[in-house]
């Protein structure tokens, strides 16, 4: 099977050639819009616009019809109106095009009228094997191929496959990840799912060598036992994070009207995901926050987390892991009194947290207090902070070698001693070299305490769900 949706979908997600069905020089119109950032991002195949009235767009001859086109095409985008689909969708088919993408809105989500010309779509297509993403969706980022004819900017690459429901609301999460530093292989907006549906895709991402994790905003499913079914084998291999629209009855009434998706009652929803051994984000930036966290690749052996952090900062680090369920143990007797030693005069006894009380340290200091905490046998896994150079009297060149040095600590915990590390960088402080060594390292960093915390809980969750 997997094979079959590879072979499916190929024309999709590795398209050589696109054909832009609605291409207009209207630039206030979808049809200009798409083709648009095609050319932008630098798509890697041929293009060819098409539209009745012929001419030319961005110096590329505008074909009439798809079957003018004298070269194969692997790949059809639509920006038509629905009125004009099934007649598009018979020319595709005639031409042997495999893959699409319907932008064009205006069919199930809108009655019974919209949902007749859909259902006429859907088996236009199929008889000539075409699979396609949509209808009523906002377009497609592919990074294998540079694809674009969705979000602007387009999406840093990375290993995160974003498959949204939403179109709109699914590009501004897309946004958000690309402004966090969150790199997508593919951003999907699948919208009515009229064809293709969350758990082909879903199948097709877990054979995919550019994605690590898959992340999902949907609102509804048409598919859903066997999204489960597909889910519990794909987290065998990689992590599957959903956020879920529709988990109240006034949200779920909205979806109906949105993408034509019954939402249906949130308690299964919730159950089902932890029998497949999918990732509950509880909040849409959470999603993000979690998918980054699994793209390290680290597994815990365990939920007990060693916590450094001045003040406020470890006491709101405990409480949110506490609140996850993860536990944050006390140090034993001998452990507290070694450490101790490394610590300001003023500061308290360690006792997990680890505060250092505001006191001057360094980032050395800090680091080897976060190694000491590694070599714990009953401590999996470490929230830190990514070091700081503080000059503090000393010279530039002193203090970004301190920091170098304190990263070098850091970094090496995750293989040294089998533990995950988590690093929290206040304000996006952190000298750039020292930023860059933990990226490389795969170490995720985030701005708040919480989010560490529930980096650390994505990282546990999915360790248990491997060994399950």
């Amino acid at each position: 099977m997997a094979k079959d949706i590879c072979k499916q979908l190929d024309p999709i997600f590795k398209a050589k050639s696109v054909a832009f069905i609605g291409a207009t020089t209207n630039q206030t119109k979808w049809g200009f819009r798409t083709l648009q950032r095609a050319l932008k991002s630098g798509y890697r195949g041929a293009v060819y616009p098409i539209n009745p009235g012929g001419g030319e767009m961005f110096g590329l001859k505008v074909y009439s019809d798809v079957n003018e086109v004298p070269n194969d095409i692997d790949l059809a985008i639509f920006t038509i109106p629905a009125a004009r689909m099934p007649q598009a969708m018979k020319s595709c088919v005639k031409k042997g095009i495999k893959g699409g993408v319907i932008i064009s809105a205006d069919f199930a989500e809108t009655g019974e009228k919209g949902k007749a010309l859909e259902d006429e779509t859907v088996k236009i297509a199929r008889s000539g094997g075409m699979r396609f993403l949509g209808p009523n969706g906002m377009g497609v980022w592919i990074s294998a191929v540079q694809l674009n004819v969705a979000l602007e900017p387009e999406p840093t690459p990375g290993p995160l496959a974003f498959i949204s429901q939403s179109g709109t609301y699914g590009g501004g999460l897309a946004q958000i990840a690309k402004i966090k530093g969150y790199g997508l292989s593919k951003f999907l907006s699948i919208g009515n799912q009229a064809d293709l549906k969350a758990a082909d895709l879903v199948e097709y991402m877990a054979q995919d060598p550019d994605t690590k994790v898959i992340g999902l905003y949907m609102e509804g499913f048409k598919d859903g036992r066997r999204f489960f079914e597909v889910a519990r084998n794909v987290v065998k291999e990689k992590p599957i994070v959903i956020y879920k629209g529709g988990s109240t009855s006034v949200g779920a009434r909205a979806t109906m009207s949105h993408t034509a998706s019954i939402a249906g009652a949130d308690e299964i929803f919730d159950s089902m995901c932890k029998q497949a051994g999918i990732l509950r984000a509880r909040e849409v930036e959470h999603l993000f926050v979690m998918a980054e966290a699994l793209i390290s690749d680290t597994s815990p052996r365990g939920n007990r987390v060693g916590i450094i952090g001045s003040g406020g900062q470890g006491v709101v680090a405990v409480d949110s892991c506490a609140s996850l369920g993860l536990e944050v143990p006390q140090l034993d007797e001998k452990s507290r009194l070694q450490m101790k030693k490394n610590l300001p005069p003023h500061a308290p006894i360690p006792n997990n947290p680890v505060d250092f009380a505001g006191g001057a340290r360094t980032a050395v200091d800090e680091a080897r207090m976060a190694e000491e905490l590694a070599k714990l046998d009953y401590i999996d896994g470490i929230i830190t902070n990514v070091p700081i150079t503080h000059f503090r009297g000393r010279n530039i060149a002193a203090a970004v070698k301190n920091g170098i040095e304190g990263a070098e600590i850091l970094t090496s915990i995750p293989e040294k001693y089998g533990k995950s590390v988590i690093a929290m960088r206040w304000r996006g402080w952190g000298d750039e070299a020292v930023v860059n060594m933990f990226r490389n390292a795969k170490i995720p960093m985030y701005d708040t305490p919480e989010n560490c915390a529930r980096a650390m809980y994505a990282l546990v969750k999915y360790a248990e769900i491997k060994n399950r």
